[in-house]
């Protein structure tokens, strides 16, 4: 449930529509909350769904990052891991995923399990 400063208080299960209603008082706090929405959107505009796993993942790879750092890890070192585990990820769901085409059955499967 989204407060709205106008109007009655919206609900909603989209990541993308929760995110661009937050806004914190403490700027360095606020600028972690900017990156997380442009995340976000990002996700939003490139593969239509998977906002709220998106953000997740940002927060805990930013949380988890910061933790790290502070316990004296190098920053590029830890940003040139992300890049790597990012990069494994994504060969291994190039490789895991299937092609729909024109297959009804299928095209239903993918509908019904987006629109959740």
């Amino acid at each position: 449930v989204l407060e709205k400063k106008f109007g009655a208080p919206s609900v909603t299960k989209d990541g993308v529509t929760v995110a661009k209603e937050i806004e914190l008082e403490d700027p360095i706090e606020n600028m972690g909350a900017q990156m997380v929405k442009e995340v976000a959107s990002k996700t939003a505009d490139i593969a239509g769904d998977g906002t709220t796993t998106a953000t997740v993942l940002a927060q805990s790879i930013i949380s988890e990052g910061l933790k790290m750092v502070a316990a004296g890890a190098n920053p590029m070192d830890l940003k040139k891991g992300i890049d790597k585990a990012v990069s494994l990820v994504v060969a291994s769901l190039k490789s895991q995923s299937q092609t729909v085409g024109s297959d009804g059955k299928k095209i239903q499967q993918v509908a019904s399990i987006s629109a959740n």
